[in-house]
């Protein structure tokens, strides 16, 4: 286990509306009001998208993405993190559960998602951390460090 030690900065709530991409739309606020790290969360309806649900084999590296594709209104509720990658553009890594009648599914957003009608988005402001992104070789997957 790795660990950096910060404290809480500005909380914004944002309203999203019919259409808004995730993770485009977030990053593209980050950039703007100068939030490089964040913890987030997200309530609301999802209307399209797609969706990382796992590794094809957890064991080959580096890993190849299973996507699904999400058809329909659903149910969201997700959390994640907003750090800066190597480049410092701010980058969004969240994980959300989507429900539409008994089915449910569960993955990550970076693929791209639309909101559908609402969204209810709160990002906390994390401050005096020093992290970022780096590509990880082994992996492929931009992870956490020290800057």
């Amino acid at each position: 286990m790795k660990f950096s030690e910060g404290r809480m900065g500005r909380v914004f709530v944002l309203r999203l509306e019919d259409g808004d991409r995730l993770p485009e739309c977030i990053e593209a606020f980050a950039a703007e009001k100068g939030v490089a790290q964040a913890f987030c969360a997200l309530v609301g309806g999802v209307g399209s998208g797609r969706i990382v649900v796992g590794p094809q084999d957890g064991a080959a590296m580096p890993p190849v993405p299973m996507l699904t594709e999400l058809v329909g209104a659903h149910e969201a509720a997700a959390v994640g993190t907003l750090f800066p990658d190597e480049a410092g553009r701010p980058k969004l890594h969240m994980h959300a559960t989507f429900g539409r009648g008994e089915t449910v599914k569960t993955g990550c957003i970076r693929p791209g998602i639309d909101i559908w009608t609402i969204g209810e988005f709160v990002i906390i402001e994390l401050l005096g951390l020093g992290l970022t992104r780096k590509r990880d070789a082994a992996t492929g997957f931009e992870l956490l460090a020290p800057k």
